[in-house]
């Protein structure tokens, strides 16, 4: 089973690298830009073919070492 997880930064967290981008995005003649946010992105493939196990998993992976869910979201896509 093929999983998408997205990781985000939780509203209200400041977002350095997102601001230079931003700002790197203006000075590169990109104007209309109001924000960005930057974040992380994973594929993982598991062995399990349970999509409510999988699912388990993939929570437990994101709570213990993918996310940091003090600062960050995740959002999990099983396919």
């Amino acid at each position: 089973m093929k999983a998408k997880v997205k990781v985000t930064l939780k509203n209200g967290v400041l977002d350095p690298q997102g601001k230079a981008i931003e700002g790197a995005l203006g000075s590169m003649g990109f104007g209309g830009v109001n924000s960005v946010r930057q974040g992380k992105y994973f594929e993982v493939e598991l062995a399990e073919t349970d999509k409510a196990k999988a699912e388990a998993q993939l929570k437990s992976m994101c709570e213990k070492l993918i996310a940091n869910t003090v600062i960050e979201n995740y959002e999990i896509e099983l396919s």
